[in-house]
């Protein structure tokens, strides 16, 4: 019924949240990308496995000779070497340390708001890092990255609305708002 939202999903009818094989690499590439582009991101992740992921052999033949590495293994990885910022490297081991010690889980009993909190409690992690993480790890129907500029455009049709007003209006469209983020999302291209 929403005059934003009915068009896009006429348009685009079965929206399904596109979810992550595995959560915490889903953050740890959520963090890569912060600010920089997606190739500079998807580079900076090819490094992190190169250098720190562990060596599959049965998929070696694939091209696929390693694996995204596991929490533990970046708990103490010195990532400024790969040319990750001092401050995302902090945020990166941060995460990876909450995640290897089971403060961060990815289990589908994980609240939204819950979740948030204790991603956010981390440094170099924001709400919209946090919803975004929500949204993808664990395909939460409610995540929501109000800070999004794109989601601010798309949904202020033609005008960028503040976060606040962008918040205000994302109320009637709860408990389904990440459903509404990639319909915007969509629209934007």
């Amino acid at each position: 019924a929403d005059a934003t939202l009915a068009p896009l999903a006429a348009r685009w009818p079965g929206q399904r949240l596109p979810g992550a094989w595995d959560g915490f690499e889903l953050g740890v590439r959520a963090v890569l990308g912060q600010q920089v582009s997606v190739a500079a991101a998807r580079t900076l992740a090819a490094r992190v496995v190169e250098h720190h992921g562990d060596e599959d052999p049965a998929s070696a033949a694939l091209g696929l000779g390693r694996r995204f590495p596991s929490p533990q293994r970046l708990v103490d990885a010195p990532l400024e070497a790969l040319g990750i910022t001092r401050a995302r490297a902090a945020t990166i081991r941060a995460y990876a340390a909450a995640c290897a010690a089971g403060d961060i889980g990815f289990g589908v009993h994980e609240g939204l708001d819950g979740f948030v909190d204790r991603l956010c409690a981390l440094p170099g992690i924001g709400p919209w890092t946090a919803h975004y993480i929500a949204m993808r790890a664990l395909s939460h129907p409610d995540a929501f990255p109000a800070g999004d500029l794109i989601l601010r455009r798309q949904a202020g049709a033609g005008t960028t609305l503040t976060e606040r007003a962008l918040r205000e209006c994302a109320e009637a469209w709860r408990p389904w708002r990440a459903y509404t983020v990639f319909l915007l999302w969509r629209s934007a291209d």
